[in-house]
């Protein structure tokens, strides 16, 4: 695992909001970085490589496959993780719980009532 897995996992094993993930989690030819069976949710966190020649095509296809099987995938630049991982583990838990989609993380969730 990289810094950024690493450092997430560190903070997902220890159950945030009651939720129980998995980490190198197989889903068919795949291998999720982490999942949440109960809200059917993968979290990708994703290097620079994740940029670069086929991989952006290749990403589209895993995730159309995921969804297929009917998983969210929410990918986290890794960069992310490096710079506020408690902000991170906040908006992993908001989507799981559905409060927002699964369209990637953009900076620390509002303050409580300001959503």
């Amino acid at each position: 695992m990289s810094l950024p897995e690493v450092l997430l996992w560190q903070e997902l094993r220890m159950r945030p909001e009651a939720l129980r993930f998995r980490r190198q989690h197989p889903a068919g030819p795949y291998v999720l970085d982490f999942f949440c069976a109960r809200h059917k949710l993968a979290v990708e966190v994703d290097g620079e490589a994740h940029a670069r020649g086929d991989r952006p095509a290749r990403d589209v296809v895993r995730d159309a496959w995921l969804r297929a099987q009917g998983v969210r995938v929410l990918r986290i630049a890794a960069a992310e993780v490096l710079a506020d991982v408690e902000a991170v583990v906040l908006h992993i838990g908001r989507v799981a719980r559905g409060e927002y989609p699964s369209t990637g993380f953009a900076g620390p969730p509002p303050p409580p009532g300001e959503d």
